[in-house]
């Protein structure tokens, strides 16, 4: 298992590995923030490089969703912003939530307590290892062979709920006020979470509780993304390409950092521009399973920057492991058979954590085979 470690420097954090026996420590170890030569571990295959015109390409607009007309606008206020989110759920996967109502001071605390963990000291932050199998503590996750290419990304991640998913090992006592601060973030964005779902439902015509009903005690976990400076930013991934295995993904962009998140639309890698205090939110595998894929996951990445490091704070919201989900009977007729088998959602989430992030492929565990004609 290779993870990747961010110790502090002048004016930035750099990145380094902590390596496995077998792996030649010289090649793939980062000493310097911007070094001459990128790793070879870190160099993807032509198929998979950002080219830079891709990089820089203008951003694309992806549908804003002002949650305050949601919840207290006017009748037209209302009505026009239900169809944004429904243009947003069936076109995009992906939208921004302005005027979502949490505390600005608390978006400040969570990354300011980020960063903190970032720049502690390399031995520090290895007391909070993340093993091999587990999504959860610091360094990178899905790495599951020693020729696997790895992502230009330092991670923490913890489970939060419910209770018992949590690893009280590896929550960290440094810096002040973390474990705190994660705890109020977390159940701000976790209402957020909820408040979405209802307005989701009510626009596939279902009764704005379906979802909570449905996903039991929702598990939730957040993850800290670390991407430093790069070189040669065409060379490398910040982030694999991926779809999310969760409902619903909450994600924030540190201030000041690089645009780094990309989604996949019409074939194309387009950057998503951060809006000042938004959260950028995604539909996952789950949701769109549930809905027979009329709101579909969609895969996105991160991609580095020459010069700005980045750093983003990703809440993963899902129904609860026992649940068994397939597609909603409502959403299922003649004219949309069923895509998409019943199974039981802890297997699916054990199937994707031992899964390497690898585009949509691990949505295929829940795929209903074709039927090829006779």
């Amino acid at each position: 298992m290779t993870r990747v470690h961010a110790q502090k420097t002048t004016g930035h954090l750099t990145m380094q590995t902590a390596l496995s026996p077998s792996i030649n420590a010289e090649s793939c170890k980062l000493e310097a923030i911007r070094p001459a030569t990128i790793p070879e571990r870190f160099v993807r295959d032509m198929t998979e490089r950002p080219t830079l015109a891709t990089a820089l390409q203008p951003p694309d607009t992806v549908p804003i969703i002002d949650f305050s007309r949601l919840v207290k606008g006017n009748k037209d206020e209302y009505k026009s912003e239900m169809l944004q989110l429904t243009r947003a759920c069936e076109e995009w996967g992906f939208f921004q939530v302005i005027n979502h109502g949490i505390d600005l001071s608390l978006l400040e605390s969570i990354e300011k307590v980020a960063r903190d963990f970032f720049v502690l000291p390399l031995e520090e932050k290895q007391k909070y290892p993340m093993l091999p199998g587990t999504v959860q503590g610091y360094g990178q996750a899905f790495v599951f062979s020693e020729d696997q290419k790895l992502d230009w990304c330092n991670m923490f991640a913890l489970g939060l709920e419910p209770h018992f998913i949590r690893v009280p090992k590896l929550w960290p006592a440094k810096p002040l006020k973390f474990s705190e601060t994660v705890e109020v973030y977390s159940g701000e964005v976790r209402k957020l979470c909820q408040h979405l779902l209802e307005y989701i439902a009510m626009t596939l015509n279902l009764r704005t509780d379906f979802f909570e009903e449905m996903f039991g005690v929702a598990v939730q976990a957040i993850r800290m993304n670390y991407y430093p400076p790069c070189a040669r930013p065409d060379l490398v991934l910040g982030l694999s390409p991926h779809s999310d295995g969760s409902a619903l993904t909450v994600l924030q962009q540190g201030k000041g950092g690089s645009v780094g998140l990309q989604i996949l639309k019409d074939n194309k890698w387009m950057p998503i521009q951060p809006v000042p205090n938004a959260f950028v939110i995604n539909i996952g595998d789950t949701l769109e399973v549930l809905t027979n894929g009329k709101y579909k996951s969609v895969e996105h990445r991160a991609v580095t920057h020459k010069e700005k490091d980045r750093l983003s704070i990703v809440t993963f919201y899902a129904p609860s492991y026992e649940m068994e989900l397939g597609p909603i009977p409502e959403l299922v007729d003649e004219n949309n058979p069923c895509k998409y088998r019943t199974y039981n959602h802890g297997e699916y989430s054990k199937h994707y954590v031992t899964s390497k992030l690898q585009g949509k492929k691990t949505l295929e565990f829940a795929k209903v085979e074709s039927k090829k004609p006779t």
